[in-house]
């Protein structure tokens, strides 16, 4: 995924309610139940972390017991540190107390919490980027340090491969052919950044490396489940059991649940939707354009599949009236450079879900030789009076230029080579004609239909009046 490229546009919910989720999330809400605990007598060693006898009333505090229970109290109070929620006030004597954040947590809008929020995560996937604590007392040189190549653990590379994990999974989310809301396979997940994309079928060593990943990842998901970053089904244990060992019931191969689900929560479309922004990457979210000009909306949601330049567009027609809309769009859609088709085609997009009260900024431009024709077509569709008749170099221009914009929104798609076949069929002398048109997509237009067509000879026309239009217009 390259930070050049423009990803499809989140859906994200409101501020508030993604405040109120951070706020639920067992990492945050026990970070600041310690911060709102801790007091004169609290103590920290020297990395900041509570001392060792105080963690058994942290746990507590927590409501925590068990084996792990220090383990947790000791992670929780690190976050409190970590997002401000508690700050020491002296190192040597390892004291704290209440950090101007922690009032944030109640006091403070939506994004202050979400700001504290994203800071928790942040030390949450450094932590996932860590191979487990048993491995690295095994690792532990005489001497006391981590022997790191005997541990084979490259950091830089950990957390990179958990970052291209969790840039699929978002682009999963957020892309149109994707599982939307629902949970994906861990398989398929881990595959999507060990398979190479032109490997057809995986090799043993491939697969092998997938199930390294899938386990890496399962443990990995465990710890960002609590962060609210991800709803995680872990893989069935019995999986992992010796091969040697019977299964404590009967398993049905063929579930891939078994092997682990995990979704994108709404706050972790959101954190990862800012951390990919603080990457340098074109994140978009849907909403983003509602109060900027028809010119950023039609070149905002040129590259945006439909169902998302829908919601965007009706987010932006909602602060406006039906007639300022369309004379705003109207207005913006006009020009002859090579992105203007795709931004009438948007505009026409964007007038279908205008009412009625419309029809003056309409009929307004009916005389207008690159709005003219989509005027009537809009007029036409809403049961307007009196629509004129286009001339036929409107109609050849408006074709040109649908053509044009379906090329530049969709390539070369089955929709766009049933309307080339279409156009061909019902226009007798078609290219005959259409090579005139002053429009300054006709030669590539028509290369097109040349290239789309699936009867030679029609395909021949239209190479031919490809040639034509392009000399005409001295290319």
């Amino acid at each position: 995924m390259s930070d050049s490229s423009t990803l499809p546009p989140a859906r994200l919910r409101p501020e508030a309610d993604l405040a109120r989720d951070a706020l639920s999330a067992p990492v945050l809400a026990r970070a600041a139940r310690l911060a709102r605990w801790a007091g004169p007598d609290t103590r920290v060693d020297a990395g900041g972390g509570l001392v060792e006898e105080q963690l058994p009333a942290a746990a507590e505090q927590l409501g925590l017991s068990g084996d792990d229970a220090a383990a947790y109290a000791s992670e929780a109070w690190r976050i409190a540190v970590d997002t401000g929620l508690v700050e020491i006030t002296d190192e040597e004597a390892g004291t704290v107390a209440a950090g101007e954040d922690l009032a944030l947590l109640t006091g403070g809008s939506p994004q202050d919490v979400l700001g504290i929020w994203l800071t928790a995560l942040e030390a949450v996937l450094a932590d996932a980027s860590v191979p487990d604590l048993d491995d690295l007392v095994d690792a532990m040189a005489e001497g006391g340090e981590v022997d790191l190549s005997s541990l084979d653990w490259d950091p830089d590379a950990e957390s990179e491969f958990l970052d291209g994990v969790l840039g699929n999974l978002y682009l999963l989310t957020v892309g149109e052919d994707g599982p939307g809301d629902a949970p994906v396979p861990l398989p398929a997940l881990a595959a999507s950044v060990i398979v190479p994309s032109d490997m057809s079928e995986p090799s043993n060593e491939v697969l092998e490396q997938v199930s390294d990943a899938m386990m890496r990842l399962d443990d990995q998901f465990r710890l960002l489940e609590p962060v609210g970053l991800v709803e995680y089904q872990p893989v069935d244990e019995a999986l992992m059991a010796d091969a040697d060992e019977e299964p404590a019931a009967p398993v049905d191969e063929a579930d891939v649940t078994r092997y682990g689900m995990v979704r994108l929560t709404p706050l972790g479309l959101y954190g990862l939707r800012a951390r990919l922004l603080d990457a340098g990457f074109e994140a978009p979210a849907v909403g983003d354009l509602a109060d900027k000009g028809a010119d950023a909306l039609l070149d905002g949601t040129a590259s945006f599949p439909p169902a998302a330049a829908h919601a965007e567009t009706e987010r932006w027609l909602a602060g406006r009236s039906p007639l300022d809309a369309a004379r705003e769009l109207l207005a913006a859609a006009r020009g002859l450079d090579a992105g203007a088709p795709l931004r009438r085609l948007r505009c026409q997009q964007a007038l279908s879900l205008v009412g009625a009260e419309a029809e003056p900024a309409l009929r307004d431009v009916l005389d207008d030789a690159e709005l003219g024709g989509l005027a009537r077509v809009w007029l036409t569709e809403h049961g307007a009076r009196d629509v004129p008749a286009p001339s036929q170099d409107m109609v050849f221009w408006l074709t040109i230029d649908t053509v044009a914009a379906q090329l530049a929104a969709e390539g070369n798609s089955e929709e766009l080579r049933a309307l080339v076949e279409d156009l061909a069929r019902q226009h007798s002398g078609f290219f005959d004609t259409v090579w005139r048109v002053e429009h300054p997509a006709t030669p590539d237009v028509l290369e097109a239909m040349g290239r789309l067509h699936p009867d030679k000879r029609v395909a021949k026309e239209a190479r031919k009046a490809a040639f034509k239009a392009r000399s005409q217009q001295g290319g």
